[in-house]
């Protein structure tokens, strides 16, 4: 069940509500539309699937399934919405018609129509030679990156031009990332473009501790100290050290104001840091150039395998020059790198990658093999 009382605001907007809109359905595991179907009947106290609401669920199964750490492919697919009771009372719409090509000029009409149609075939697995179980494509030349010294120069270079001159220009930064599929290479990439940018980086470190109920053990010191605590990395955590200087694009990890828009997923970029609070405006969402202070709050794992519960209290961003695929579903950019320094690990990571672009011109790609060099193929 949700934790919905039935004298709370949210509940009484619940029973007003004529129509509501699921986005990105298919992320979420069919567990939470059961939980959703539960509470709405108990609210509307009715027995129909979702309490006799009427709910648009919107979607793409070709995009990301829900996250099932070490699952099988079969585990991923037995967690999606269709594997639900209610998927058999849902009935299927089709969207037939391309807007990005409605709306583009009749001369970049025929590739627009090339790149959409080579994006579907990706998602609908009509492409490429089965290896292992998976299966192997040939991107075409023009997306890619062969010719270079350092791999992450280039993929830098190519997705961000001329970047210190363009680092006052807002839209430059909210329309461009490098996308990848791991957080490691993530947080090498956005260390890499700080080291670019002029000044020293401001550091800010985090406070970090266990639940006391975990604490029960006499010897609980001497097995998870404070240093063991800094260095863990999980989902949806910022780092327990995070350098940062005035100007770079910044990513929320906990929603802050979600009346403002201010959102899990959200750039920003910095316009002042502060001992204790950092300055930044919105570079997208609903509240583009609101001006926003961020404070350190308290943070607990969203997933974790710890056998303990942590809280670590900082500042909930990160850096956003580069971002891993899956964060960035659901966001549309003009210019997009994609940095394979290893080959994705789960469905739907190529499709979604190749398709946060508006065109064929707006995407560069870097594959690198088992040697570390340079080739056009990519298992998917």
């Amino acid at each position: 069940m949700c934790n919905i009382s039935q004298s709370s605001p949210l509940s009484e907007l619940i029973r007003c509500a004529k129509l509501i809109i699921w986005d990105e359905a298919p992320m979420v595991k069919r567990f939470c539309a059961k939980a959703i179907d539960r509470t709405f009947r108990d609210i509307m106290k009715c027995n129909r699937p979702f309490g006799g609401k009427c709910i648009v669920m919107r979607g793409d199964f070709r995009k990301i399934l829900p996250v099932i750490p070490k699952g099988s492919r079969a585990d991923v697919v037995n967690s999606t919405i269709n594997s639900s009771y209610l998927w058999s009372h849902c009935k299927l719409f089709q969207l037939t018609k391309n807007m990005q090509l409605s709306s583009s000029s009749s001369t970049d009409n025929s590739k627009l129509k090339l790149f959409s149609d080579w994006l579907l075939d990706i998602g609908d697995g009509r492409i490429g030679l089965p290896h292992d179980g998976m299966e192997e494509i040939e991107v075409p030349d023009d997306f890619l990156i062969m010719d270079y010294h350092d791999p992450l120069q280039s993929i830098v270079e190519a997705t961000y031009p001329d970047l210190l001159h363009h680092l006052a220009d807002s839209e430059y930064l909210t329309n461009r990332a490098i996308l990848t599929p791991t957080v490691e290479v993530v947080d090498q990439i956005n260390d890499y473009m700080c080291s670019l940018l002029p000044g020293e980086p401001i550091e800010y470190f985090s406070s970090d501790s266990v639940s006391i109920a975990d604490q029960g053990c006499a010897s609980f010191q001497e097995l998870y100290t404070t240093e063991f605590l800094n260095t863990i990395k999980c989902s949806g955590l910022p780092p327990h050290r995070l350098a940062v200087k005035v100007g770079v694009p910044i990513m929320l990890v906990r929603n802050i104001d979600q009346a403002a828009g201010l959102c899990n997923g959200t750039r920003l970029k910095i316009t002042f840091l502060g001992k204790h609070f950092i300055k930044a405006i919105a570079l997208n969402g609903t509240s583009i150039g609101q001006e926003v202070l961020i404070h350190r709050m308290d943070m607990n794992p969203s997933k974790s395998r710890l056998p303990f519960t942590m809280t670590r209290r900082q500042f909930p961003i990160i850096l956003s020059f580069a971002m891993t695929i899956n964060k960035s579903q659901g966001q549309s950019m003009t210019n997009v790198g994609l940095y394979l320094r290893r080959p994705i690990f789960t469905h739907g990571q190529l499709y979604v990658a190749l398709s946060r672009v508006k065109s064929m011109d707006g995407i560069k790609i870097l594959i690198l093999d088992s040697d570390k060099n340079p080739t056009n193929r990519e298992i998917f």
